[in-house]
C-alpha cells in the first residue's frame, strides 16, 4: 500500500527549503508515495513547492503584526479557518505521517493532526526553540533538532539530533574556488567577500555595505553582494568591476566557492549551509525574528570560535574592523572556516527520512 504524507512550513527560504529536501528524500525512499504540501496563502512556498514538482494547499494563516497588533484582528478567525481546513485535508488525504518545519501553516497542521491521532514530526531548525514548536512538541513522536540541548524545550526521549536538511549541492564538493570567481566576472587571485542577506534582503546589512564599500575595497576585498528583492533599485547601482550586485543569487554553490569570508544573516537554514561549506562568516544577526532566534543561533557558533558575531548596533563601530582582521590574516579566516564544519551535519535529510519510515513502520 503506497505511502501519504503531508509536509507544513514555509514563509521564508529557511522553512521552505528543508521541507523540500525531506519531500524528495521520502520520495526516494517511496517512489509511490503521495506528497502534499500546506502551505500559507500568498507566501513564497505557493509557488516554489509546485515548481519542485509537489501539490499544495494554501490556508489564509497570518502571525501577529508585533509593532502594530491593532491590525492583527483577523488572526484569530483567520487560526479557526486554518484548522477547519487542514482537518478537511488531513481527512481526505490519510497521511501516514504529518511533517512540520516551522512557519505560519505549520502550526495548524502539526495541531490538526495531532487531535487527530496521526503521528506528527516537529523539525525544530534554531538553537531557541520557537513557542509554538515547543507547544507542538510536547505530543510530537519525533522532534529532529540542528542544535545539542534542545531537551531544554522538548520531552529528552522525543528528541533525535539530525541537523537541518539543505539543499543537495552543498553536500557535496564546491567547484574550484578560481573557476569560480572567473564565472562570477571577479579576479581569480583576489580575495572575495560574499555579502548575503536573505532572499528578501536585509536593510541594515545593505545599509552598511554602502557606508563601509570604498573602505573595504581599500583593504584589498572583490565583493559579491546579494542585495536582496526589496532593494534591487537601490544597490545594483554599485556594480563595478570589484563589486558584483544581485538581487538573488541563483547558483549558491558557485558563489559560496568563489568566497573567501562570508558577511551574512544568521537564519537556520544559512548557518546549516555554512557549516556545510566551511568558510570564514562574519554573521549579523536580525534582531527582528521571533524569541531572537538569529542571536541564538549565531551565538552557538561564535561561542566556539566557529563565526564573528557583531549584533547590528554594533555595525558601525565593528564592521571594517573584522573585515580588516580577516583579509590581514588568513591562518585566522582557515580556523574559523575549520571550526565551523566541525559542527557540520551532512546527513540530515537521510537521517530524518530514517525516523520517519522507523515511526510509521
Amino acid at each position: 500500500m503506497s505511502k501519504s504524507f503531508i509536509i507544513s512550513g514555509g514563509g521564508t527560504g529557511g522553512h521552505i527549503f528543508p521541507a523540500l529536501s525531506i519531500a524528495h528524500g521520502l520520495k526516494a525512499q517511496y517512489p509511490d508515495a503521495e506528497i502534499h504540501f500546506i502551505g500559507a496563502k500568498g507566501k513564497m512556498e505557493m509557488t516554489r513547492v509546485p515548481a519542485a514538482g509537489f501539490s499544495i494547499t494554501g490556508v489564509p494563516i497570518a502571525g501577529i503584526n508585533r509593532q502594530k497588533p491593532w491590525k492583527s484582528w483577523s488572526v484569530p478567525f483567520k487560526l479557526i479557518y486554518a484548522l477547519w481546513l487542514c482537518r478537511k485535508i488531513l481527512k481526505l488525504r490519510k497521511p501516514d505521517a504529518v511533517i512540520g518545519t516551522g512557519g505560519y501553516a505549520s502550526g495548524p497542521a502539526l495541531l490538526m493532526a495531532q487531535r487527530m491521532g496521526i503521528p506528527t514530526v516537529v523539525q525544530e531548525q534554531n538553537s531557541f526553540a520557537g513557542v509554538t514548536n515547543i507547544k507542538l512538541g510536547a505530543k510530537a513522536k519525533i522532534i529532529c533538532t540542528a542544535y545539542k540541548n534542545a531537551e531544554r524545550f522538548f520531552p529528552a526521549d522525543k528528541v533525535q539530533l539530525t541537523g537541518n536538511p539543505v539543499r543537495k549541492e552543498f553536500t557535496v564538493a564546491l567547484p574550484d574556488q578560481g573557476e569560480s570567481k572567473k564565472k562570477l566576472g571577479l579576479d581569480s587571485k583576489r580575495p572575495t567577500l560574499l555579502v548575503l542577506g536573505g532572499s528578501l534582503g536585509a536593510r541594515a546589512v545593505n545599509q552598511q555595505m554602502e557606508k563601509s564599500l570604498s573602505t573595504l575595497l581599500g583593504q584589498g576585498w572583490q565583493i559579491y553582494w546579494q542585495c536582496g528583492k526589496l532593494y534591487e533599485e537601490e544597490y545594483v547601482a554599485f556594480t563595478s568591476d570589484e563589486v558584483k550586485v544581485h538581487a538573488f543569487i541563483d547558483d549558491m554553490a558557485t558563489a559560496y566557492a568563489a568566497s573567501d569570508a562570508i558577511v551574512s544573516r544568521a537564519g537556520a537554514g544559512t548557518l546549516s549551509e555554512l557549516c556545510l561549506i566551511g568558510k570564514a562568516s562574519v554573521l549579523i544577526p536580525s534582531p527582528n525574528v521571533a524569541e531572537d532566534h538569529q542571536t541564538h543561533n549565531a551565538r552557538a557558533l561564535s561561542e566556539k570560535g566557529a563565526a564573528v558575531l557583531i549584533p547590528e548596533i554594533e555595525l558601525d563601530q565593528r564592521f571594517t574592523i573584522e573585515l580588516e582582521a580577516l583579509y590581514q590574516n588568513t591562518k585566522r579566516r582557515d580556523r574559523l572556516g575549520e571550526n565551523i564544519k566541525k559542527l557540520a551535519l551532512p546527513n540530515a535529510t537521510q537521517d530524518i527520512c530514517t525516523l520517519i519510515s522507523e515511526l510509521i513502520a
